[in-house]
């Protein structure tokens, strides 16, 4: 049977830092309180930058380390909230034209913060099935362009970024299972509610700041605490895995507070816990790929290390998968 593993990853972080010094100037917070809450220290926001950008810069340094040429790839999935254009042409389009690639697959998918999660369950689907060879998945994300800067409840929570990796057809440190699901009677907790259809763009719209991301933080923290323990303990189990065995635990990057609950449900070490939070912010669909990289050129991701990812986001959705990484 063909299985299929992730043989590199890359990511890309814009140069422009934002610390919570800088958002002291501009809302009614301070460092303190930030970290304490949430234990982030700053952030990146892309300036000249579009989500395609991070995404090209992030699939580039992925595909360098994959040792396949860019026309072995024949399918390109972009996971993104912000995407360059609103319906068309997907993010995906854009990446795979600026990578030189034509006649292959592309499209996006929108799972908000579980996005990689999502990304890792169609490729391994895909390629099992003998559809696909080799797909380059990318996690992007702008997130500072839906970010209301007077709203220190949620500014203060989010930054750009993108990350990538290359999945292929192989029987080696292959990917063991990957569980997404979701739950859309809670979705006005986590909510952009313009510009689309509902709330179209107009002058209401944009003056009711509609077309910015809205939270209700402690609700969503608590859901999504409970949902990930369980998720990860059921993954674990189904595939008759214990937490010992795991060589690095590498969470959705939202909120250090959730990490170190998960964390402590599974009794896991620091040295296990991949936890870049604090240099980035939430990079929604970015932030798995980015804290793997993050590992990776850290010397502490290493070929056939066992990975165990988790993730909550907007939806609600969520996912866990369990997997090795390839290596070089």
């Amino acid at each position: 049977m063909i299985k299929a593993s992730l043989i590199s990853i890359g990511a890309y972080a814009p140069e422009n830092i934002l610390t919570n010094f800088d958002l002291e100037k501009m809302v009614d917070t301070s460092d303190e309180w930030i970290r304490k809450r949430t234990g982030i220290q700053e952030r990146r926001i892309a300036k000249d930058e579009f989500t395609s950008d991070l995404g090209y810069k992030a699939a580039l340094q992925a595909l360098e380390r994959s040792n396949l040429d860019k026309s072995d790839i024949d399918a390109i999935i972009c996971a993104t909230i912000t995407p360059d254009y609103f319906c068309m042409p997907s993010t995906a389009c854009v990446i795979a034209n600026k990578l030189g690639l034509k006649d292959i697959t592309a499209f996006d998918i929108s799972a908000a913060c579980t996005g990689f999660i999502y990304l890792l369950d169609l490729a391994k689907s895909m390629i099992e099935s003998g559809a696909k060879k080799n797909i380059l998945i990318v996690g992007a994300e702008k997130t500072s362009t839906i970010m209301d800067w007077s709203d220190r409840s949620i500014c203060i929570l989010f930054g750009d970024g993108a990350g990538a990796a290359v999945i292929s057809a192989s029987n080696i440190n292959p990917i063991i299972d990957v569980h997404t699901s979701s739950d859309g009677s809670k979705g006005d907790l986590l909510i952009t509610p313009g510009c689309a259809i509902v709330n179209p763009a107009n002058s209401h719209t944009i003056d009711n700041k509609l077309n910015f991301m809205k939270m209700s933080g402690n609700d969503v923290f608590k859901i999504a605490v409970n949902t990930l323990t369980k998720d990860v303990v059921d993954i674990l189990e189904k595939n008759q895995i214990s937490p010992d065995r795991v060589d690095l635990f590498i969470p959705h990057q939202a909120n250090l507070r959730i990490i170190e609950a998960v964390k402590q449900r599974l009794n896991f070490s620091d040295s296990k816990c991949v936890v870049t939070v604090q240099k980035y912010g939430n990079t929604s669909s970015a932030s798995i790929p980015m804290a793997m990289n993050e590992a990776y050129e850290s010397g502490r991701l290493k070929n056939g290390s066992l990975m165990l990812l988790d993730a909550f986001g907007g939806g609600f959705t969520w996912g866990s998968a369990l997997l090795h990484f390839g290596g070089e």
